[in-house]
């Protein structure tokens, strides 16, 4: 699950102050469940550009705005697309990015891509991996420190957590370092924490 969310109404309404007939493309996906970018996003965004005065020619909610195949299967969902000089897509930055390339028509994002995450038991997980290409997961009893730890240290805690494994950073948040020892103890793996890894490189 890509995890996205909205931007300020304000940057939107600025960047398409040049256009005047919109259609919007929201996604039943990540988006939908993460409530950014569907039906009800939709029509509380088509309210809202409406009452800034903008014409909402129609809007329609793919499956999956990141993996439409043609322009005209988009257009399927609903014809009057055609009449829009602007399209704002209420998806992920890579449903907004393929959306760019299947017309002409200028494309703006709603939302603003944060983390790969998941759901677990109706949890949204945000932060659940960084796409280093390089995984490392198994080392650390399936939690990734590297996407998780404000830090990004792979070779154990800084030691700034507080007395009750809050991480200094944050203290809402348990240190990522307490939960890796704990599961890797639990499997009796710790020695799996003796190995020692190079930082790695953004890309």
């Amino acid at each position: 699950m890509i995890i996205s969310e909205d931007k300020p109404i304000a940057e939107i309404l600025e960047s398409i102050e040049n256009h005047s007939s919109i259609f919007i493309v929201g996604c039943n996906t990540c988006a939908a469940k993460l409530h950014v970018g569907g039906e009800q996003e939709i029509l509380s965004m088509k309210s809202v550009l409406e009452n800034s005065g903008k014409k909402v020619v129609g809007w329609a909610l793919p499956t999956a705005a990141c993996s439409i195949r043609s322009w005209d299967h988009l257009a399927e969902k609903d014809r009057s697309i055609n009449k829009a000089d602007a399209l704002l897509v209420m998806a992920c930055g890579s449903g907004a990015s393929v959306i760019s390339k299947l017309g002409t028509i200028d494309v703006f994002p709603s939302n603003n891509t944060v983390s790969l995450g998941g759901s677990y038991k109706g949890e949204v997980l945000p932060d659940q991996c960084k796409m280093c290409g390089n995984c490392t997961l198994f080392y650390f009893g399936g939690i990734c420190p590297y996407s998780q730890c404000p830090k990004k240290l792979l070779n154990g805690p800084c030691g700034g957590c507080s007395d009750d494994g809050a991480c200094e950073t944050d203290n809402d948040k348990e240190c990522v370092w307490e939960l890796i020892y704990k599961k890797l103890d639990e499997k009796n793996s710790l020695y799996l924490l003796e190995r020692i890894f190079e930082p790695k490189v953004n890309k």
